[in-house]
């Protein structure tokens, strides 16, 4: 069998606590997770075809690994003969979302599975498969298994960990590089695509980079050019294996002055007070805690932000350490132990008024004793113009 970053047993106790009898998983990170690893590259960058959409499938029925489909395209037979898939049972006959769905109706009659509480993935669902389901198998109840599949993926395999370190070191490495060789009359868009390029020469799947300068707080792409004295903040997603490094980084074009480096050492205060509490056993809440003590103490606080998240295949996953901050959803592991082999990221950002979007974000894994960071490198304030 291909090397799992999950075990079988710790899958279907999930699925006990979540009163399931199958799984049939939609999204294209689980299903990738779910197979060790691969994903078809046809679909790499859109899932549109025809008048459809591709929707690869696993099925999975709890407590027998033997009776694991996985539906695909017909192009896939080819990637199952050069290295094939550990589940037992293959379909390669998919082009849309109706004769996937059709599939794996027919898979679960075939291993006698006919009513139960069958798991799907709502946001990825769409609305043809659903109805499908529901009048294939009218006497089974259909249940979010989203944070099954999170909560599965929330400690990090060492290989994983591998990847991950990986990926932030070489997008910090490439942030460097851009900013060394970016200089005055730079335009963002020039800054963004010479990111594009160092990262992917690197081996990175090139994600976004969200890039300011001088004053402004506007992170989109734009003609607006550095000049002399300016800072520069550039954050950016590239994915590595599926893999996400996600890092943000700081340059100023000349020498900084002091406010600058009182102004970063505020954010690093902040990184530093979280990660401080970030260890096996203590819960996530205790780093956010301390992360926001630390910028009330600051001079800069009306103008600063901070929270921490997990990440890993998806950008925000399982630790969920906060309510809608950022994004919208429950801080349902905040008060839970954090986990050797959990992956966070810890950010903060200053939008100040007149110098600009200042901000530092970092990846770190928890350890039994507190943390490693991924991406050290490149932390305080980056020269432009000197590549």
């Amino acid at each position: 069998m291909t090397d799992l970053s999950y075990d079988f047993d710790h899958l279907d106790s999930l699925m006990d606590e979540a009163g399931l009898d199958a799984l049939l998983v939609t999204s294209k990170h689980n299903v990738r997770y779910l197979l060790g690893g691969y994903s078809f590259i046809f679909f790499s960058a859109m899932d549109a075809i025809g008048h459809g959409r591709y929707l690869p499938i696993i099925v999975y029925v709890k407590g027998d690994r033997d009776k694991t489909a996985y539906i695909a395209n017909p192009m896939e037979k080819g990637e199952n003969e050069n290295s094939p898939f550990w589940v037992p049972h293959f379909y390669p006959m998919a082009w849309g979302s109706v004769d996937s769905v059709n599939q794996a109706i027919a898979h679960l009659e075939k291993v006698g599975f006919s009513t139960g509480r069958v798991g799907v993935e709502p946001s990825f669902l769409p609305s043809n498969s659903q109805d499908l389901l529901r009048d294939a198998l009218p006497n089974s109840a259909f249940l979010d298994a989203t944070s099954v599949l999170e909560n599965l993926r929330a400690v990090k395999s060492p290989a994983e960990l591998a990847l991950l370190r990986k990926a932030s070191e070489k997008i910090t490495d490439s942030m460097r590089a851009t900013i060394a060789a970016s200089g005055a009359g730079s335009t963002k868009r020039e800054i963004i695509e010479r990111l594009r390029l160092e990262e992917t020469k690197r081996g990175l799947h090139f994600e976004y980079c969200l890039l300011t300068l001088g004053s402004s707080h506007n992170r989109a792409g734009s003609a607006q050019a550095w000049a002399n004295g300016e800072v520069l903040s550039i954050d950016s997603g590239g994915n590595l294996h599926g893999y996400i490094g996600d890092i943000c980084r700081m340059g100023v074009l000349g020498e900084p002055d002091a406010e600058l480096v009182d102004l970063l050492g505020e954010i690093e205060e902040i990184q530093q007070a979280a990660f401080a509490e970030v260890r096996a056993g203590a819960p996530g809440a205790a780093a956010i805690a301390a992360g926001q003590a630390a910028l009330e103490r600051q001079p800069n606080k009306q103008y600063t932000d901070f929270f921490g998240h997990g990440m890993g295949l998806v950008s925000h996953e399982a630790p969920f350490l906060l309510t809608n901050h950022p994004v919208a959803y429950e801080g349902r592991d905040a008060d839970k132990p954090l986990k050797t082999g959990m992956v966070l990221s810890i950010e903060t950002h200053m939008q100040h008024p007149t110098r600009g979007f200042i901000k530092l974000e970092d990846t770190l894994t928890v350890t039994d004793s507190g943390y490693e960071m991924f991406g050290t490198e490149g932390r305080g304030w980056n020269l432009g113009g000197t590549g």
